[in-house]
């Protein structure tokens, strides 16, 4: 039994040491800076995870909003009827939401 926790502790403390665990959390890091920054780089249609990323919430926020009402989708008409299934936001709309926030 003894050399049987002695091992368990061996695998929990290099599981502690894997220095990959840190190097994830600061590549998430850099991504969401670069996320951040490609929005602001964006034209004037926004999908759903830059229009979150643009407001400062989770997509899952920006959803409740459209469908509340709240902030309008733009709808993209396709040649066979049918509209683009991709979530788009307007910037203009997204800073009057933010306008509106402020007071």
């Amino acid at each position: 039994m003894g050399t049987e926790a002695n091992r368990l502790g061996e695998s929990i403390t290099a599981k502690r040491r894997r220095p990959s665990r840190h190097g994830v959390r600061v590549g998430q890091v850099k991504s969401v800076l670069l996320e951040q920054d490609a929005v602001f780089q964006m034209g004037r249609l926004l999908d759903l995870d830059q229009a979150a990323a643009y407001l400062g919430v989770s997509p899952w926020t920006v959803r409740d909003l459209e469908a509340g009402g709240t902030i309008r989708r733009v709808r993209v008409p396709l040649s066979n009827g049918r509209e683009l299934r991709k979530l788009l936001f307007d910037k203009s709309d997204l800073d009057r939401l933010i306008e509106a926030w402020k007071t």
